[in-house]
């Protein structure tokens, strides 16, 4: 077992979910309460690393990142490093395209709560943060944490934008699914089948905690 591709990332993977999920609840409420004619068009673009090949998105961002892009030398400045190649890129690469695994599923959570529960909460006084906070939020937990698992797991599983992106450096961007590749083409399928293993035990964790989050009685979603 690689314990250190593993432990990039699990950071990985960490990393883009404290990134991503206070603009993804911000988006998912907002996505959910209307959006305006936006919406649609919006939504599309939030679920289009749903379907783009990942060599695809991967190319883009390698672009995006190269140090002839005008944001990224601005980034290369603050950081004192470039993005393309580093973990700090895979970071930004990870976020984006984990964007529809985060939004989605909190914006469904918030789509379900019935807005006159929100308007007799407004009504009797509370702000709408207070309402946000201790309303909305507490009905909406099953999503949020849904949202969280299924970042999580697929942020582990990614293999071409990551490649693309952070490329296989060891200690830095190979990552365990980049570790598993590397051992088949050394032949050592022992060791990429026991990686293999691993990561498949912790899909298959995520889509369990995924099911029964469904399942979830709506009594125990209600705020106390």
């Amino acid at each position: 077992m690689d314990w250190q591709s593993l432990s990039i990332s699990l950071q990985l993977a960490a990393a883009t979910v404290l990134v991503l999920l206070p603009p993804a609840l911000w988006l998912a409420r907002w996505l959910a309460r209307g959006g305006g004619a936006r919406r649609a068009l919006l939504e599309a673009g939030l679920a289009l690393p749903l379907i783009l090949p990942p060599t695809v998105l991967g190319y883009y961002l390698l672009t995006a990142f190269g140090n002839a892009a005008p944001l990224a030398s601005a980034v290369t400045a603050l950081l004192g490093q470039p993005l393309a190649f580093s973990f700090a890129g895979l970071v930004c690469a990870s976020v984006l395209f984990n964007v529809p695994f985060m939004v989605l599923p909190i914006q469904r959570s918030f789509a379900a709560i019935a807005p006159e529960l929100i308007d007799a909460a407004l009504t009797c006084g509370l702000s709408p943060w207070r309402t946000f906070w201790r309303i909305e939020l507490p009905l909406a937990w099953p999503g949020i944490v849904t949202a969280i698992v299924m970042t999580a797991a697929h942020t582990l599983g990614e293999f071409g934008v990551v490649l693309m992106v952070g490329g296989n450096i060891p200690g830095e961007t190979r990552t365990v699914a980049i570790a598993i590749y590397d051992r088949v083409q050394a032949f050592d399928y022992a060791g990429a089948g026991t990686m293999a293993a691993t990561l498949l035990a912790l899909s298959l964790l995520a889509l369990i905690v995924c099911v029964w989050l469904g399942r979830v009685p709506a009594h125990l979603r209600r705020p106390s």
